[in-house]
C-alpha cells in the first residue's frame, strides 16, 4: 500500500488515497504509522475516499487514534495531492470533511502543480453549547476558565471542530506544554478541544501557539488560525483579514462580512512517498 507524507506549515499527515472507504482499524493504524520513532511519524493519518456529495471525502485520524471533524492544513494536502497526482484537472473542487460537510477549494496553479489553496472554510459556529461547552452563551467571549488555580478567559469557536482562544501576551513563549494539554480536557468542552494561544500584534497580524485536540504540539492547525482570526474579531483585536502567523509559517484567515465564511489561504508541500510492508494491517 503506497502513502505519501506531507505536511501544510509543518503539520504533517500520511496520505493515504485509493480506498473505497475508511478502512477497519484505522485507529490502531493511525496511531502505528503516526508514531515519530517506531512509524512514519506524522500529526495525523489522512484518507482520501469517493464522496457522493463533493468530489473527494477526507477522512483524517489524529495520532492518538482519535478521528478529527476537520483540519484546516489537511484538506490544503489533500487538495495538492488530488491535482498533482492527476485525480482531477478542476482548480475549483469540492472536499467533503466530517464535521463542516463539503468545502470549496480554489487551487493556485503553478507550472503544472498546486502551488497555494484557499479553502472556504464555512461559517463559524458562535453559540456555546454547539461549539461544544458546556456555556449557554452566544457567543461565548471571555469566558472564565480555571484550571490548576490559574484562571485565563476564553472565546470558544467552532470551525468544523472545538476552539478555545485565549489571547496571552507572548503566544511564542507560553508554556504550551503545561496548559495546553489540561484545558485540552477541562470540562468546560465535552468533546475536548483544540486550544489556541493567541498574541495580537496589530490589526491585521496576530501570532498564534496550538495544543491539538488528539496530537498535541503541532506547529500549525489551520481551523486554529481560523478560529483565531474570528475571536480576534469578536474581540475587537483585529480587523477581519489578518495573517496568523504560527510556529510552521503564515496563514492569510478572511472572515467575510458579506457571506459569513472564513477562508484561508496557504501552501501545502509533499515531502516524500513510500509503501507499507503488508498493507493496512
Amino acid at each position: 500500500m503506497d502513502f505519501t507524507k506531507m505536511h501544510g506549515l509543518g503539520n504533517d499527515f500520511v496520505v493515504i488515497a485509493g480506498e473505497t472507504a475508511l478502512p477497519e482499524g484505522a485507529d490502531a493504524l493511525a496511531v502505528r504509522l503516526c508514531d515519530r520513532n517506531f512509524g512514519i511519524g506524522a500529526d495525523g493519518l489522512v484518507f482520501i475516499l469517493p464522496s457522493d456529495s463533493a468530489d473527494f471525502m477526507m477522512r483524517i485520524i489524529n495520532s492518538d487514534g482519535s478521528e478529527a471533524e476537520q483540519c484546516g492544513n489537511a484538506i490544503r494536502c489533500v487538495a495538492k495531492y488530488v491535482y498533482d497526482n492527476g485525480l482531477t484537472d478542476k482548480e475549483t473542487i469540492t472536499i467533503e470533511t466530517l464535521g463542516a460537510g463539503a468545502q470549496q477549494v480554489q487551487l493556485t496553479v503553478e507550472n503544472g502543480k498546486a502551488a497555494a489553496v484557499r479553502v472556504d472554510m464555512g461559517r463559524p459556529v458562535l453559540a456555546g453549547l454547539e461549539v461544544p461547552t458546556t456555556v449557554d452563551a452566544d457567543p461565548v467571549i471571555g469566558h472564565p476558565i480555571e484550571v490548576d488555580g490559574r484562571e485565563f478567559r476564553f472565546t470558544a469557536v467552532s470551525m468544523g471542530n472545538p476552539h478555545c482562544v485565549i489571547f496571552v501576551d507572548d503566544a511564542a513563549g507560553f508554556d504550551l506544554h503545561t496548559w495546553g494539554p489540561k484545558l485540552e480536557v477541562h470540562p468546560l468542552f465535552p468533546r475536548k478541544t483544540n486550544v489556541e494561544f493567541v498574541s495580537v500584534t496589530n490589526r491585521s497580524h496576530a501570532d498564534m501557539r496550538v495544543w491539538e485536540r488528539g496530537a498535541g504540539p503541532t506547529l500549525a492547525c489551520g481551523t486554529g488560525a481560523c478560529a483565531t482570526v474570528v475571536a480576534s474579531v469578536l474581540n475587537g483585536l483585529t480587523d477581519r483579514t489578518a495573517t496568523v502567523s504560527l510556529k510552521g509559517g503564515d496563514l492569510l484567515i478572511e472572515w467575510s462580512e458579506s457571506d459569513n465564511r472564513v477562508y484561508m489561504t496557504g501552501p501545502a508541500a509533499e515531502v516524500f512517498r513510500g509503501s507499507l510492508q503488508g498493507g493496512l494491517q
